[in-house]
């Protein structure tokens, strides 16, 4: 059995669906919190469970026969986050489970400017402290987030954002492609693998330029300050600890925490991963 968390978010979801174009569907399971949301892959032969990183003898049960576990990173930040991923490592280990595959991040260190790589680097002392085999898929930075920077600007035609550095944004689809093919065991890695990402790193004066040549209108770079950025995240409702995470982003990046491209998740898929500027007229046309 191999068993999948957060089956019905956007990572864990395309990933089952990568994975049942390699495995039988008896050997799938999923563990979510709402098992209605996952009826149609219940309906396809793949074993659907109840699972909540609140409710520790949920997830025992879940993880139940695993021989792998996909354990995709919460939503959630700080303490917060690493406590979930606690009790999740701890369920896998009481349910018996061969092996973990987490989702990591490239970048994933104590020192990181960005939250969620702290959380990542937790997590990984946590799988190594068990008996457990784990691999952390140092995921590249997703594309998704940059597109969501650029959302204001789509119309408006300038990227007003703090001062960033180069990043090498990553499809979900490909990091889903990537993960399904580890876990039908085309690949192995033990501990963390390198960095799973895109073929670029690009800042946002070079996105600007691709979003210009991919719709033909003119898309112009300014620079705010961090101070800016960060009230005008607060006016549209976002809660302080939010607007600090986003800020993060922008440090990290001026840190160079996310400029590794590396080939490892173009041998795992057998292609080249998407270009920024086929994710960003794939999303815009839709």
């Amino acid at each position: 059995m191999i068993i999948v968390t957060g089956a019905t978010g956007k990572l864990g979801r395309r990933t089952v669906e990568r994975l049942l174009e390699r495995v039988p569907a008896d050997r799938v399971g999923v563990s979510v919190r709402d098992p209605r949301k996952a009826q149609d892959l219940a309906d396809r032969g793949v074993r659907v469970r109840q699972g909540s990183f609140d409710d520790p003898a949920s997830l025992v049960h879940s993880f139940e026969g695993a021989e792998q576990l996909l354990l995709v990173s919460l939503d959630r930040t700080g303490q917060e986050c690493v406590a979930g991923h606690r009790v999740a490592i701890d369920a896998a280990v009481q349910a018996g489970v061969g092996r973990i595959l987490y989702t990591s991040q490239m970048g994933a260190a104590h020192d990181a400017r960005f939250q969620a790589c702290r959380d990542h680097a937790q997590t990984e002392d946590l799988l190594r402290a068990t008996s457990l085999p784990w691999t952390a898929l140092r995921n590249g930075f997703y594309a998704s987030s940059a597109l969501q920077f650029l959302e204001s600007a789509r119309h408006a035609g300038d990227i007003a954002l703090p001062a960033d550095g180069p990043v090498a944004w990553t499809g979900h689809d490909d990091l889903a492609d990537a993960t399904a093919a580890i876990l039908a065991q085309e690949a192995r890695f033990e501990g963390p693998t390198p960095p799973l990402t895109g073929p670029a790193a690009l800042d946002f004066d070079t996105v600007a330029e691709i979003a210009t040549r991919t719709t033909g209108r003119p898309f112009t770079r300014t620079v705010i300050p961090d101070d800016a950025f960060r009230e005008q995240v607060l006016a549209h409702g976002a809660p302080a600890p939010i607007a600090d995470l986003m800020l993060s982003i922008f440090a990290a990046a001026r840190n160079g925490e996310f400029t590794a491209v590396d080939s490892t998740l173009a041998e795992l898929i057998g292609r080249e991963p998407a270009t920024f500027g086929s994710l960003l007229e794939r999303a815009w046309a839709e």
